[in-house]
């Protein structure tokens, strides 16, 4: 078999994977563009080169040997911005996944490692191919090595051969490196000789084939200018040859024969995959994965009755019961059978014999009976569903997981358990099987997983009270998180009415203005053609209307949706275009989208919400995701016409939290200046804009003030001056600048910058106001990038997580005041910092009064929490 090897240039691709991409980061907060971009390649390379051996090869750090001889060597590069140093040990975490080596070498860059390995796989005749964006890579190109340069962003490559090289560049792969030498190269600052571009370098290169041969003839050479340069400049010219010059033999560790690729186990990428937020790329695994097994250690035997009757006798008042489903979507799935446990027996309990009998039903229903479960809000959904209301749950386990592990994405039992030493159950995978294999086993089977199950339940729910109680967050578990899950639970069963003729006809509207929008493009093109085909729709745009070509692809043009956004005051029918498109999303993701989640006998839609999901504490929901409804076009905002109340003659009602988390941080940073803003009801924006800009309230114009929210929400989130450039659109050294006049304007918004960060590497964690807890192990690390991100984290983590405590603790206590007060309002959802209910008209002046005064006082704060409100007939008409 012959041997094909691959060597990736990894500070390159991620590089320009990096700005080829819009700024991503997935639901912990985390940056991935770069990675995105960076995978999405890695999958196309495996598929098309079908390596042997492979290895992705990195630069060590900032000073290399080249630096001895040239001091200001890369010296005009701007420093990384930390939103792509963050991404870097994620993208070589990826890379072990994948079972791809990768190496750096202290000293050297990733180019002389790509050289030293080249030539030995050149040597021993294997197929190579070397991919960069980096073009002094093409002097090692050779028979058996070809170098694929990527082009404008990463998609697109152009395969370099000593042939392709003649015909395009008119000179061999050794004479790169005199032609380097002679032009220099701005990007690694490498100085060449002034005045010499390439046609000249290149013309000079042609005729002397050397860079030697060209001072060897320097008085043949025509042109006074020319040859008063190189003459001036022969030292900077050869000093640039010796920088340019990629050493093949540098002292690496590892050997061609040390980087086999035998491929990847799709279950392991996949998972990593679902971990950063990659899902459209999950289809374009290839791996085989693992097959489900038997565990080979065989379980000890456990003690337990599968009954067909309960008796009060069957309880002690004392239960742990676990309620199987095999499906996350609890709301719709069958309850597989019931496992309980008490200090006396255990038992399997089938799903028809829990829903006929009147004993138990007594029992779930009974508070005064102390029940531990697993997610309090999937088991209260799923016995409603059979017609009772479990009460008396006094411990959730997948809450207390997910409190004392918050980075963890496993928290079902056999996962706990097996991180709590426990290893007397086999993994749901290995009973159920997994994807298209899942499927319920025999009831023995069944029985016995779900009974073990819930005695590891039962077996371990005081010692994880302990470590709550150890780490002052049980106060958090039982009064905030465990009330939470049941409200949610309710909220998810009672769902959301939709007006589904009306998301029909929206549809239908929609349709009429895409079919509208794609005929006033026709005009504009002066020809009928595919919209949504690139092949088609890019010599439209480049070719007959001549509009600057930004970025080109191995199929042709790119119009991607940064490419047109750059075009867009080129010509009319581009933001036609655009409309067309985020119209298109809004028809098929959300009004076709969500008619298929609508139940068809109600009408309502029952999204779940997840509780134990985000590092800080905030609620997401999915099936449907009613948080990513777009609202910034009016199109997108009138989707919430469609979810309605239950009755005709009830009403939306939304409140709405007015920038939390601004407040949040004057209280948590005792800034006097923020502080005194908030409790003046001053309009923040301005007041930043007038610290920042020295101005006076009259002279701030509105750019000024969009300038300033962007720095007042951004500090929220430790935006970089990289982060505050790209939002604003002005440079990075612009962006510094006003970062550092916010935070000498607010000097305790710096001071608690500084301290936070230095307490987070004290403890290794970071807390909100109500002591939630997120763990940073890199706060201290000696990679810059972990360490930087951490530090981000440590910033942002106690004001988004505090914010979200709040809202949680708002929801509790307007939920108890609603009993209260006897109303028949009800929450509905919760959107960011929003709450939505749904009320008869009748109850709409109390509710009033009631909702902001609940919400604005669940905490007190240095600063009022303010609390705007609407309300009509439905979503829509309440914002």
């Amino acid at each position: 078999m012959s041997k094909k090897l691959v060597l990736i240039d990894g500070n390159s691709i991620i590089y320009r994977a990096f700005f080829a991409l819009p700024l991503l980061n997935n639901d912990k907060g985390v940056y991935t563009n770069a990675v995105y971009g960076f995978t999405t390649m890695l999958l196309k390379i495996l598929e098309d080169e079908k390596p042997t051996h492979m290895l992705v090869a990195f630069d060590a750090g900032k000073t290399t040997f080249r630096h001895k001889t040239y001091k200001e060597y890369k010296g005009g590069r701007q420093k990384t911005p930390p939103e792509l140093s963050e991404q870097f040990p994620i993208l070589k975490e990826l890379l072990d996944v994948f079972h791809i080596s990768h190496y750096e070498l202290d000293q050297y860059e990733a180019d002389d490692i790509i050289g030293t390995l080249s030539k030995k796989g050149n040597e021993e005749d294997w197929d190579v191919t070397v991919i960069s964006g980096d073009k002094d890579l093409l002097q090692l190109v050779s028979d058996n090595v070809t170098v694929n340069l990527t082009k404008k962003g990463i998609s697109d490559v152009e395969s370099f051969t000593p042939t392709f090289m003649m015909e395009k560049m008119e000179v061999t792969p050794d004479q790169i490196i005199d032609l380097k030498a002679l032009m220099g190269d701005n990007s690694d600052n490498i100085p060449g000789v002034p005045g010499v571009g390439q046609k000249t370098a290149t013309k000079l290169v042609k005729q002397y084939k050397t860079l030697e041969e060209v001072y060897n003839h320097i008085d043949e050479i025509s042109g006074k200018k020319l040859k008063e340069n190189l003459t001036n400049h022969q030292e900077e010219a050869f000093m640039s040859k010796e920088l340019v010059t990629i050493n093949r033999d540098s002292p690496i560790d590892v050997t061609v024969n040390d980087i086999v690729y035998d491929g990847y186990e799709q279950n392991k990428v996949s998972a990593m995959f679902k971990d950063l937020g990659f899902q459209s790329l999950l289809n374009r695994l290839t791996g085989e994965a693992d097959e489900v097994t038997e565990q080979a250690v065989e379980l000890t035997a456990i003690d337990y009755t599968v009954v067909d009757e309960l008796t009060p006798d069957s309880f002690t008042g004392e239960e742990a019961i676990v309620v199987e489903m095999l499906s996350d979507n609890y709301h719709q799935a069958p309850v597989e059978g019931i496992g309980i446990v008490n200090d006396k027996q255990a038992y399997f309990v089938p799903t028809e014999i829990a829903a006929q009998s009147k004993v138990f039903k007594e029992w779930a229903e009974d508070p005064a009976k102390k029940k531990y479960v697993f997610d309090a809000k999937k088991t209260l959904v799923a016995l409603l569903n059979l017609d009772m209301e479990i009460k008396g749950i006094t411990f959730d386990m997948l809450l207390a997981s997910y409190l004392l592990n918050p980075a963890e994405n496993h928290h079902d039992i056999p996962a706990i358990g097996h991180r709590m030493g426990n290893q007397s159950i086999l993994f749901d995978e290995e009973v159920y099987g997994k994807g298209a294999k899942l499927k319920v086993p025999e009831q023995e089977k069944l029985a016995d997983h779900v009974v073990r199950k819930t005695n590891l339940l039962f077996a371990i729910k005081a010692d994880m009270e302990k470590q709550l109680k150890q780490n002052e967050q049980y106060e958090l578990f039982r009064e905030l998180e465990m009330p939470l899950a049941i409200i949610l639970g309710e909220m998810e069963h009672t769902g959301v009415l939709v007006d589904v003729k009306r998301l029909e006809n929206m549809g239908i509207e929609l349709k009429q203005r895409l079919h509208d929008i794609e005929n006033k493009v026709y005009e504009l093109a002066g020809e009928t053609f595919n919209l949504n085909s690139p092949k088609q729709l890019g010599p439209i745009l480049f070719e007959k209307l001549g509009l600057p070509v930004i970025k080109k692809t191995k199929t042709g043009y790119s119009t991607a949706a940064d490419v047109l956004e750059q075009l867009r005051d080129e010509h009319e029918i581009i933001p036609k275009l655009l409309l067309y498109r985020q119209l298109g999303k809004l028809q098929s993701t959300y009004v076709e989208g969500l008619l298929k989640v609508v139940d068809k006998d109600s009408h309502k839609i029952h999204t779940r919400f997840n509780q134990a999901l985000t590092q800080t504490g905030r609620l997401s929901s999915i099936d449907p995701n009613l948080q990513n409804i777009p609202i910034r076009l009016e199109e997108g905002r009138k989707i919430r016409q469609a979810f309605v109340p239950i009755k005709e003659d009830w009403i939306m009602f939304a409140a709405d939290y007015s920038q939390i988390e601004l407040r949040v941080l004057a209280h948590i940073a005792k800034d006097e200046k923020l502080i005194d803003a908030f409790q003046h009801n001053t309009d923040i924006h301005t007041q930043t804009a007038m610290e920042v800009f020295h101005a006076g309230k009259d002279e701030i114009t509105a750019n000024m003030r969009r300038h300033a929210k962007a720095v007042n929400f951004g500090i929220v989130y430790g935006i970089s001056d990289f982060g505050l450039s790209q939002s604003l659109g002005i440079t990075r050294k612009e962006a510094k600048q006003f970062i550092e006049r916010y935070l000498d304007s607010y000097p305790g918004v710096r001071k608690y910058m500084d301290e936070i960060v230095q307490d987070a590497k004290h403890k290794g964690y970071v807390t909100t106001l109500m002591n939630r807890r997120r763990y940073l192990p890199e706060i201290t690390s000696r990679n810059f990038n972990k360490r930087r991100f951490a530090e981000r984290t440590a910033m942002n983590t106690p004001i988004q997580g505090s914010a979200a405590d709040i809202i949680k603790k708002a929801m509790i206590d307007l939920h108890e005041r609603l009993i209260d007060e006897k109303l028949t309002a009800r929450m509905l959802l919760q959107v960011h910092d929003e709450l939505i209910l749904e009320a008869p008209k009748d109850e709409v002046e109390k509710l009033k009064n009631i909702v902001p005064a609940v919400m604005e006082n669940t905490v007190e704060l240095d600063v009022p929490l303010k609390v705007e409100y609407e309300y009509g007939k439905s979503w829509f008409d309440a914002k």
